[in-house]
């Protein structure tokens, strides 16, 4: 059974989770930031490193996992939560189901790829033998935002590649 966290406590995990995203955003990587708590305690907290490591598995709530485990070790993470900024997608959703996490809190809804409530709510789908309680819209705005934030950047920034691009060419 998963310890009870108050109001204070889950906008805390959560504010950690938020944390990660913007080390994510800093470094150019999709701004996603995960916490694993147990006991009241952080032990595994991951944010995205896709670019970085060139590894299409390297997801916050991954690497969080992966470190949780490491910490208990044990691949059945029992009594925790994770705590992330954005809905899940497929392969995060697989790793919360087989690790038997009990509760995940996520902040924003991912329409294009998110698999606890969008597309597709596989937390919760009675045909799996775990299912998991889930909680959502702590820092929805500030995860919302970070991201829009995240990828403007990135389309203002391919639209002055290309721009530059075709100036460089009138001057041939």
């Amino acid at each position: 059974m998963t310890n009870e966290l108050s109001a204070n406590q889950e906008l805390y995990f959560m504010s950690l989770a938020y944390e990660e995203a913007k080390k994510a955003k800093k470094i150019g990587e999709v701004p996603i930031g995960a916490v694993v708590v147990y006991q009241n305690q952080v032990i595994g907290q991951g944010h995205n490193l896709r670019e970085k490591d060139q590894d299409a598995t390297a997801h916050a709530e991954l690497i969080a996992i992966k470190a949780a485990c490491h910490t208990l070790n044990s691949w059945r993470l029992w009594d925790c939560q994770l705590f992330v900024t954005i809905e899940p997608c497929m392969m995060c959703s697989g790793a919360i189901i087989n690790s038997q996490l009990p509760e995940v809190y996520f902040g924003a809804r991912d329409p294009k790829a998110g698999m606890v409530q969008s597309l597709y709510q596989l937390l919760n789908d009675q045909r799996l033998n775990h299912q998991v309680q889930v909680h959502e819209g702590l820092f929805q705005k500030e995860a919302s935002r970070i991201m829009q934030t995240f990828f403007r950047e990135i389309r203002l920034h391919r639209k002055n590649i290309k721009k530059s691009k075709q100036i460089s060419r009138n001057f041939e």
